[in-house]
């Protein structure tokens, strides 16, 4: 229901554009006639070598070999301790004596 009531204004406010006098006609506007511009220098563009007649790509020189360096050893870790996987119990204290009635 909420929804037909936009629907029904925008059908109302169509309506009553469609009922209004046409709008008067406005003149068109004449514009001058662009410039003429006839001796306009039109640059050269170079002519882009073929990729076929490109020169080889010089080869690099062979790099000198590294020296070896002496390989580090590391002395071995120690051996971790076991964690105990079972908990321990633990001793529940006897909850304390109910006092006794006392004589006055």
């Amino acid at each position: 229901m909420a929804l037909s009531f936009p629907s029904i204004n925008v059908g109302q406010a169509a309506r009553h554009l469609q009922q209004l006098p046409p709008m008067p006609t406005l003149p068109t506007a004449t514009l001058p006639p662009f410039p003429s511009i006839l001796n306009i220098p039109q640059p050269t563009i170079p002519t882009m070598p073929r990729p076929g007649a490109l020169p080889p790509l010089p080869t690099m020189p062979a790099s000198p070999s590294l020296p070896s360096v002496p390989r580090a050893t590391l002395p071995p870790l120690p051996s971790m301790p076991s964690i105990p996987t079972a908990i321990p119990s633990i001793p529940f204290l006897s909850p304390p004596p109910s006092p006794s009635p006392s004589t006055p």
